[in-house]
């Protein structure tokens, strides 16, 4: 087995198309000694995920990627080991959801107004799994569905991304938010996929807010932004994370990387169990 652990997959709980099940028996098939489920704004995916771990000796790590919003654009952090059977910690994991079916909303009226024949209900309807935490990418399927666009990346680049016609993005917590909130609960938080933010400077003010790592190898960092980040990682004394970003299937192709192809070192793994396990013990 290698000692390696993919740090960034997501499941059916949010919009992976994969039973948290899959996601571990993929993870064994690829040899890894670890996988963290790392779904929006929910830890609904680890009970089940650490109930198939157990069969495949294979480690779940307990995770999370919570969305927040920093100088108009979304920004993610994942949080590590935190306490999924919480009821606090789930509760508050409700409003962030919340906010994110409210941005769905605007971003379906949007559409709308753009003259597409697209509904809520029918993307709500697509959508199977543990809850309907529904994100841009079940926007995007139905999209394709409809043949206003031919993939899933046209419909991000035309509509839904950051410079897309349909774009929106209320009111969320800020980075800084997302930050606090995990680490209050016990957790590691690490930022995630930071190329894809054309924001340095940004990065580097979360770095000095009390991050604890940085996500360096992700299938949307290139090998420069790599490098970047694992001179201010070792700069700073940030935990260096890697992940797939593992979303399932779409059609034949993996989306965004396959689950394996990106990861960090078990030295990562036990640095965020060290600095989780110690919130949890003040």
């Amino acid at each position: 087995m290698n000692q390696i652990a993919d740090l960034h997959t997501h499941t059916k709980a949010s919009d992976g198309t994969c039973d948290p099940a899959e996601n571990v028996r993929l993870a064994k098939e690829a040899g890894l000694a670890a996988v963290a489920i790392t779904d929006h704004d929910t830890v609904a995916g680890v009970p089940a995920a650490m109930q198939a771990a157990a069969e495949l000796e294979i480690e779940v790590i307990p995770g999370v990627e919570v969305s927040s919003v920093g100088r108009g654009q979304d920004i993610h952090v994942l949080g590590f080991f935190v306490p999924y059977d919480d009821a606090a910690f789930q509760e508050r994991l409700v409003s962030l959801r919340e906010t994110r079916q409210e941005r769905n909303k605007l971003l379906i009226a949007r559409l709308q107004e753009l003259g597409i024949p697209i509904t809520l209900e029918n993307v709500y309807r697509r959508k199977q799994g543990t809850d309907k935490n529904i994100g841009r990418p079940h926007i995007a399927e139905e999209l394709v569905e409809l043949g206003v666009v031919s993939s899933i990346d046209e419909a991000f680049a035309k509509y839904l991304g950051k410079e897309g016609a349909a774009y929106v993005n209320p009111p969320r917590i800020t980075p800084q938010e997302a930050i606090t909130l995990i680490k209050e609960a016990g957790g590691a938080a690490v930022l995630a996929h930071p190329g894809l933010y054309d924001a340095d400077d940004l990065v580097q003010e979360l770095i000095a807010f009390g991050l604890d790592g940085i996500e360096v190898n992700h299938p949307d960092n290139d090998a420069e932004q790599r490098a970047r980040y694992t001179a201010w990682a070792n700069e700073h004394g940030l935990v260096m994370t890697g992940g797939s970003d593992f979303h399932g299937w779409r059609g034949e192709e993996p989306f965004h990387a396959m689950l394996g192809s990106h990861t960090a070192s078990l030295e990562a793994v036990e640095r965020l169990r060290a600095i989780a396990a110690d919130r949890k013990a003040k």
